[in-house]
């Protein structure tokens, strides 16, 4: 009777599996899951097409975008961000790669919005605020904490013909400059002892020694730290005012913070990092004139940037800023010769 039962309750088991595989056979792979589907936030005309946000980005500004050569798939920070900011929107994206000439590519419409606009470089069109900082910055060994004196007869490496070899030259007369071909090489002087610091532009730096594995910090800005924004037409007043709200809230959310942790190793924090002789000196004297002129810190502050130059992107062929007005054509200054890794 009890082995009755039990085959009676096997039965029935295996009846309700049956059914249950039954149920599913409705998920079968010719019925593809789909996701929700987009509530868009901003439709034609504030955008080129209803639906989709075209962001124009820069594929010779790694890591901020670049293309590694066994793919044509676009990479780096700004396409992640660009990815965050058009979910934002409930737009599906298009990457657009139209070089370093963001105004024309805004004017012709051939995107919607920028990404890596160098604020302190900006065009005529409008700009966000910022979601990730830079500046010209010296980057030493860990447990090297000192920032270089003004007369200091250290050797400082930097890309050859860059901005940051422009800078050094610049501020540190004494120094000994070694002007290598790219970072790469810069960096693996610094950790093996051949040069005291390496400059170059925070985010790139960074990205270098974290790609190459190599254990650096940045020790001191040669400038005020700037930043990197989105840019799009300043009429297009919906447009605006719909990326501004997404980039204050992906900054708020911490979603910046986790792509800058995925390419740099940890989100870049430039505020509490001292300036450099030089660097500080520019920065108090924009301050007393903001004070003088009833601007207030943060209109002294822009005022100091303008008129140092900030560092702008500086990647394969990018130019990096100097703490100083700039020669009008920037020299070019490579990352390093790792590639964007592909998310």
């Amino acid at each position: 009777m009890k082995a009755t039962k039990r085959l009676v309750r096997l039965g029935a088991a295996v009846c309700a599996m049956a059914l249950a595989l039954a149920g599913l056979a409705g998920c079968s792979p010719s019925e593809p899951y789909e996701p929700p589907a987009l509530e868009p936030k901003v439709a034609s005309p504030a955008v080129i097409e209803d639906g989709v946000l075209h962001v124009g980005v820069n594929t010779e500004n790694a890591p901020l975008a670049g293309q590694p050569t066994s793919s044509m798939r676009i990479v780096g920070i700004d396409v992640d961000v660009a990815a965050a900011l058009a979910d934002k929107l409930g737009l599906k994206l298009d990457v657009v790669d139209v070089g370093a000439d963001f105004e024309t590519a805004l004017n012709d419409g051939t995107v919607d919005i920028v990404m890596g606009v160098d604020k302190a470089e900006a065009g005529s069109f409008w700009t966000s605020d910022t979601y990730l900082p830079t500046a010209v910055a010296l980057f030493a060994m860990e447990g090297t904490t000192d920032v270089p004196p003004a007369d200091t007869d250290a050797t400082i490496a930097a890309q050859v013909s860059s901005k940051s070899a422009w800078a050094v030259s610049s501020e540190y007369e004494g120094a000994t400059l070694d002007a290598t071909e790219d970072l790469h090489t810069a960096f693996e002087k610094l950790s093996k002892g051949e040069v005291a610091y390496v400059a170059a532009d925070a985010i790139i730096g960074t990205y270098a020694a974290h790609s190459a594995g190599i254990n650096a910090h940045i020790v001191a800005l040669m400038q005020a730290p700037s930043g990197y924004a989105v840019g799009c037409l300043d009429g297009n007043t919906e447009l605006k005012q719909a990326v501004g709200d997404a980039v204050a809230s992906l900054m708020n959310e911490g979603i910046v913070n986790v792509i800058q942790t995925k390419w740099l190793g940890a989100p870049l924090e430039l505020a509490s990092i001292p300036l450099t002789p030089s660097a500080a000196a520019s920065a108090e004297a924009a301050g007393e004139t903001g004070a003088e002129d009833g601007s207030g810190e943060e209109a002294a502050a822009e005022g100091e940037t303008a008129e140092g130059g900030e560092a702008a992107a500086e990647g394969e062929a990018a130019a990096e800023g100097g703490e100083e007005a700039a020669p009008e054509e920037a020299p070019a200054e490579g990352a390093a010769e790792a590639e964007p890794v592909a998310a």
